[in-house]
């Protein structure tokens, strides 16, 4: 179902990221929260882990985690699962019939790990061949932004990238390359301090000619 608060660029992503199956685990209620009630319900369950860890909350150094770990979920960390929040993506005619590839590389990502709730962090390189259209190059930034403000998974986000650059400009020609170090394995576990995960998405010609996803992968190293 169409959401009327959302703009129509959102609601196309939306549907594209639902259609391909790579939506977040997310229960759909016809009665959402507002946020402040989001912010006031995680303070209340929050306040309750301290006490079972016997934090002293009345400590001043304590006292307001609760309110500050609401209010950084809702707002900050996990605004990415409310499509209105989804940024302006402006695209523009192209005129100048420019076909050759678009590559924005070394995009700083943050994220989270729905499985520990630990951060997982690195870099994306995000890739098209217009056709129609052309979009503003901080645009792609933003849109790794949005779908990095959720509980993740780094294959799901690579996916969800690609489908959703692919419905905003409107070509299958898209490539996602992300490499990130994940804190759930860093700080806990197998403590492994040095290893990194490498994920890629490739569509249309990127997945289909090889000199042109070998191109493409030749921007995803950091020299």
């Amino acid at each position: 179902m169409s959401n009327t608060s959302i703009t129509e660029i959102a609601n196309l992503v939306q549907q594209a990221i639902v259609r391909k199956g790579i939506e977040n685990p997310v229960q759909n209620t016809l009665n959402p929260l507002s946020n402040e009630e989001k912010r006031k319900k995680i303070e209340d369950c929050f306040v309750e882990i301290l006490n079972v860890l016997s934090l002293d909350q009345s400590d001043d150094s304590m006292c307001d985690t609760p309110s500050r770990i609401a209010k950084m979920y809702v707002n900050e960390m996990f605004k990415g699962l409310d499509y209105s929040n989804f940024p302006d993506m402006t695209t523009i005619e192209n005129k100048m019939e420019y076909n050759e590839m678009v590559r924005i590389q070394d995009i700083a990502l943050t994220t989270t790990c729905e499985h520990h709730f630990i951060t997982f962090d690195g870099f994306a390189t995000v890739a098209y061949i217009p056709k129609d259209k052309v979009i503003g190059l901080s645009k792609i930034n933003r849109l790794v932004r949005f779908f990095s403000q959720r509980p993740q998974v780094q294959e799901r986000l690579t996916k969800q990238i690609l489908v959703a650059l692919q419905t905003i400009v409107e070509t299958d020609d898209v490539a996602v390359h992300i490499n990130a170090i994940h804190y759930c394995v860093k700080a806990r576990g197998v403590m492994d301090q040095n290893s990194s995960t490498t994920t890629s998405a490739y569509g249309g010609r990127f997945s289909q000619d090889k000199d042109l996803k070998k191109e493409f992968l030749e921007g995803t190293k950091k020299f």
